[in-house]
């Protein structure tokens, strides 16, 4: 009676189990079921509402920065270099010695003129004793007025002669002290090509001098632009990075058009307070046309396929949920850490801004600020 009870006992459980089963199994179906027929759930993402914000319409320029200050400094002789005075770099006084010239040749020719004017000294002393002597001898009636007239004439000649040849004296001390070149004002030395033994000549460049600060950066602006310029537009000087060295406006738009480049030529003054810029520097000048309106999205939104800039936008829906949109986008400057959008997303959109390499067009999210 026992064993009998057992074996009951155990046909039950396993009739029981086997109902566990098949209930387990129909649950499992029902809820597979219902999932198939819900879709995926939402995925939360963070979103950004897209604004318009002013955008600058200009336009990069590589651009070359000249001293407004700058004297090239040439010998207004011609002769060889004895010896320079100063390194390139360095900072000279106003009348400084930069380098000189042999000037043996001249100072013979001074020499020679001034022997010269003094023996016409002594001839014009001699015109003058002679004429004293001829007033007095014609007052006692000794000699004729011809003879005093002729004696003046001789003394006029001589005086003439003395004044000349004095002029061409001071004219040849005066080139002589060309052979010493020196600053024309206070500055800073630049390249120094010649070296000392080197013959030069009047057209040969010995070195420049630069006046520190203002600047002029010169900017050509190629002739399909032309018609936007204008004065005072907004001009910047930027460096590698993009940062802006200095502000300035256009100050001058050349009337012609350069024929080999086809550009127009602009300049606008650097003030350049700091000594951050140099001379013959080659820059980046952006122009700055106007200003215009678009929104701006995270470079971390947007993806790009052959070629194709995409962003995602959380498109609302009815019921008050919303599913994840790819749109195309035509993007404009990057500005900062953005790109400008010119068309495909316009302000009040919800720009998706998170886990975007898992959505895909038509998947419900949920938007987060």
């Amino acid at each position: 009676m026992f064993i009998r009870s057992n074996k009951y006992l155990n046909q039950v459980w396993v009739l029981a189990a086997l109902g566990a089963c098949a209930a387990t199994v129909a649950c499992s179906g029902n809820a597979a079921q219902s999932a198939h027929a819900g879709g995926p759930p939402a995925m939360p993402v963070k979103v950004e509402v897209a604004r318009a914000t002013p955008v600058k319409d200009s336009s990069d320029y590589v651009a070359t920065l000249k001293s407004r200050d700058s004297a090239v400094i040439m010998p207004q002789v011609e002769g060889q270099v004895t010896k320079i005075l100063v390194h390139s770099g360095e900072s000279v006084a106003a009348g400084a010695v930069l380098m000189d010239i042999d000037p043996l040749k001249q100072q013979a020719t001074v020499k020679s003129q001034q022997s010269s004017l003094a023996a016409q000294q002594a001839t014009l002393n001699l015109a003058k004793q002679q004429y004293e002597r001829s007033q007095g001898l014609y007052s006692a009636g000794v000699v004729s007025k011809q003879e005093l007239d002729q004696a003046k004439s001789t003394l006029d000649s001589a005086q003439a002669q003395m004044e000349s040849l004095d002029a061409q004296v001071s004219e040849q001390q005066v080139q002589l002290h060309y052979f010493r070149v020196v600053a024309p004002w206070a500055g800073i030395v630049g390249d120094i090509p010649v070296r000392v033994g080197d013959r030069v000549t009047s057209s040969t460049q010995l070195t420049t001098v630069d006046k520190p600060g203002s600047l002029e950066v010169y900017v050509y602006v190629p002739i399909n632009h032309s018609a936007q310029l204008k004065p005072d537009l907004p001009v910047q000087v930027l460096d590698s990075e993009g940062k802006v060295l200095a502000n300035s406006r256009i100050s001058f738009i050349s009337p012609e058009v350069d024929s080999t480049t086809q550009t127009v030529l602009v300049k606008a003054r650097i003030a350049n307070s700091n000594d951050a810029l140099r001379q013959s520097q080659f820059i980046r000048a952006r122009i700055v046309w106007g200003t215009h309106n678009n929104p701006e999205l995270p470079i971390l939104a947007v993806s790009r396929l052959a070629g194709q800039y995409f962003a995602f936008v959380a498109e609302p829906q009815n019921g008050g949920s919303y599913v994840a949109r790819q749109k195309a986008l035509t993007v404009g400057e990057t500005v900062g850490n953005d790109y400008e959008v010119l068309a495909g997303i316009k302000p009040g959109d919800k720009i998706i801004v998170s886990g975007t390499q898992f959505l895909r067009d038509g998947v419900p999210v949920i938007p987060q600020s």
